[in-house]
C-alpha cells in the first residue's frame, strides 16, 4: 500500500501543476484591474502607480507572475493580498476557524444522520419511517441553501427569537457563556448545511444499501444460517458503503472551501466570503492560493477513499 500511496501522490504532481497554470491564466486574464479604485485616483501620480504596480509584480509578463507565485507556495508564503496587503496564509488562518467550526459540524450531523437513516431507509423499503425520510429527502435537494436560510432565519431569528442570524466573529462572553453563544450563532448555518448535505448522502447511502442486500452473497450468507444483523453489517453494509466513501470524499475539501451561498447568508467570516471578496478585487494571490489548497484536497481525499476501499473490501489490491 505504502508504494501505491507513494504512486499516486508523484502522479498527482503534474495534475496540480496543470490545474494552478489553467486558474493563473483564466483569473489573470479575466477583465477588471485589481488596483482599479487606486489606478483611477486622480491625486495619486502616475510614477506612484507604475511603482506600486512593479512592487506588486502587476507589471510582469505573466509567465513570470505565475512563477513568482508557485514559488511563494512552495515556500509557504503563499503570497501577499493586492489589496489588504497582507499574507495570505494570514488571511486564510483568520477565516478558516469560522469556516471548520460550520461546515465541519454541518458535515459530521450529516454522517451521524444520513448513514443510518439511509441503511435504515432500505432494509425497511416502502415502510413509513422509509417514506418520511425519502419525502425529507427530496425537500433537502430541492430547498436551494438561500430559500431554506431565509426560511430559517425569518422563523427562528425574527419571529421565535431563538438563535442569532448574523455570525459574530468576536463574542464577549468567556467561559460557558461564550461556548454556548457561539453554538446559537453558529446553530442556523450548520442547520442549512447539514439538511442539504443530509438529503444527498442519504439518498446514496439507501440506493447503494438497495443494491448491496439483494446480490447473491447477501442471499447466500443467509441460506448460510447467519444471524440477519450479522448479514447487514458484515456484508451488505460494508459493500454498500465503497460508493458512499467516494462522495463523502468528495464532500471533505468543501469543508476548507466554506459555503460561498450559505456563509452570504448568515454574515460567516469564513473562506468562502473570503474568496468572493477576493474574486469581486481580482485579488489573483487570495483566489490562486485558496483555490488550489482545494484542488489538492480533492486529490488527497481521492487518495483517501482509495485506501478506505481496501479496508471495506478485502478484494481490492493495491498494485
Amino acid at each position: 500500500m505504502g508504494k501505491y500511496i507513494i504512486r499516486r501522490l508523484v502522479t498527482a504532481v503534474p495534475t496540480l501543476i496543470a490545474i494552478s497554470i489553467v486558474l493563473f491564466a483564466v483569473i489573470s486574464l479575466a477583465p477588471g484591474d485589481p488596483l482599479a479604485q487606486f489606478a483611477a485616483d486622480p491625486r495619486v501620480p502616475e510614477a506612484v502607480k507604475a511603482n506600486i504596480r512593479k512592487q506588486l509584480g502587476l507589471s510582469d509578463p505573466l509567465p513570470v507572475q505565475y512563477a513568482k507565485w508557485a514559488k511563494s507556495m512552495a515556500t509557504g508564503q503563499w503570497g501577499t493580498s493586492f489589496q489588504s496587503r497582507s499574507s495570505v496564509r494570514t488571511l486564510i488562518a483568520q477565516r478558516l476557524p469560522a469556516t471548520l467550526i460550520v461546515l465541519g459540524s454541518a458535515f459530521l450531523l450529516s454522517l451521524l444522520l444520513a448513514i443510518p437513516i439511509g441503511i435504515l431507509s432500505a432494509i425497511k423499503q416502502y415502510s413509513a419511517f422509509d417514506q418520511v425520510a425519502t419525502v425529507f429527502a427530496y425537500l433537502g435537494n430541492a430547498l436551494p441553501t438561500f430559500v431554506s436560510g431565509l426560511f430559517f432565519i425569518i422563523l427562528f431569528g425574527v419571529k421565535l427569537h431563538w438563535f442569532p442570524f448574523i455570525y459574530r466573529a468576536n463574542i464577549d462572553q468567556t467561559g460557558l457563556a461564550g461556548v454556548w453563544e457561539h453554538i446559537r450563532q453558529a446553530f442556523l448555518p450548520v442547520l442549512v448545511l447539514a439538511l442539504v448535505q443530509t438529503a444527498a448522502l442519504m439518498r446514496y447511502t439507501r440506493a447503494a444499501m438497495l443494491e448491496a442486500i439483494r446480490q447473491d452473497y447477501v442471499r447466500t450468507a443467509r441460506a448460510k444460517g447467519l444471524r440477519e444483523n450479522r448479514v447487514l453489517t458484515g456484508h451488505a453494509v460494508r459493500n454498500a458503503l465503497i460508493p458512499v466513501v467516494t462522495i463523502i470524499a468528495l464532500q471533505i475539501p468543501g469543508i476548507f472551501g466554506g459555503a460561498i451561498v450559505t456563509e452570504q447568508i448568515f454574515r460567516v467570516p469564513g473562506t468562502g466570503n473570503l474568496l468572493i471578496q477576493a474574486i469581486t478585487n481580482k485579488d489573483t494571490p487570495v483566489i490562486m492560493a485558496v483555490t488550489f489548497i482545494f484542488a489538492v484536497l480533492v486529490v488527497l481525499c481521492n487518495l483517501l477513499a482509495d485506501v478506505i476501499y481496501g479496508l471495506l473490501d478485502p478484494r481490492i489490491k493495491f498494485s
